[in-house]
């Protein structure tokens, strides 16, 4: 599914290189934002930010779409190491090289089904993005892809991953690989160093290593599983 692939990472490109020059990047505050997001009258109220992203909501503002995205760390449904049973069929049909229709609107039925479960999924996300342009589906096209858009405008807002100071931020480490490939860098190798994750990548004009990837959530989360 190459064309699906290109496609979602040049829209990337195009957008987010644009995105990070204008805005200066921000450690989100994991305190503050649980704090907010559990107010009933707060505008940061959770199942109404949750709310307007499913309704792939354009007006959302920066700090809005932070407290969208960091703050699914903290709802029940968050689970960074859990998988869909729908994954398994999804992976299936996306590798195809020339899915046929009835294969594309399952590759839209899967990924829905994931979604559900894990509403940032970004790898359904772009499954989905390919099947949706190869099936002219143009208004659900362009939810989806307001809907990422959204994820990644908080995600490059965290930071520039660097340094261990200036680190992404992210909630999956499926994240990290997507960070990468936006930008453009070829995957090398990883290693867990404190709470962060390094990942680094092939040789490159800018002369970057690696970059940093604060994972505490995750590890948040799984000290909890087993407690």
């Amino acid at each position: 599914m190459k064309k699906g692939q290109l496609l979602t990472v040049v829209f990337f490109v195009f957008s987010i290189m644009g995105f990070t020059q204008d805005v200066k990047p921000e450690k989100p505050d994991y305190k503050t934002i649980k704090k907010e997001i559990s107010k009933k009258k707060s505008e940061f109220y959770y199942p109404d930010l949750l709310e307007r992203f499913q309704n792939a909501d354009t007006t959302m503002t920066l700090k809005e779409k932070r407290y969208l995205y960091y703050g699914y760390s903290f709802q029940d449904a968050y689970s960074p190491y859990g998988e869909s049973d729908y994954e398994d069929s999804l992976r299936t049909l996306a590798r195809k090289e020339n899915p046929t229709e009835p294969e594309l609107k399952k590759i839209c039925d899967f990924a829905d089904s994931v979604l559900v479960e894990s509403p940032f999924n970004l790898t359904a996300i772009n499954s989905q993005l390919y099947a949706l342009d190869e099936l002219q589906e143009i208004l659900k096209f362009n939810e989806r892809l307001s809907q990422m858009q959204m994820v990644l405008d908080a995600l490059f807002s965290s930071g520039d991953g660097l340094e261990k100071e200036t680190a992404f931020y992210v909630l999956y480490v499926s994240h990290e690989y997507a960070v990468l490939s936006i930008m453009g860098y070829e995957f090398r190798g990883q290693s867990l160093i404190e709470h962060y994750d390094y990942l680094t990548v092939a040789k490159n004009p800018e002369k970057i290593e690696g970059f940093y990837f604060d994972i505490s959530p995750c590890l948040d989360s799984m000290k909890e599983m087993f407690k």
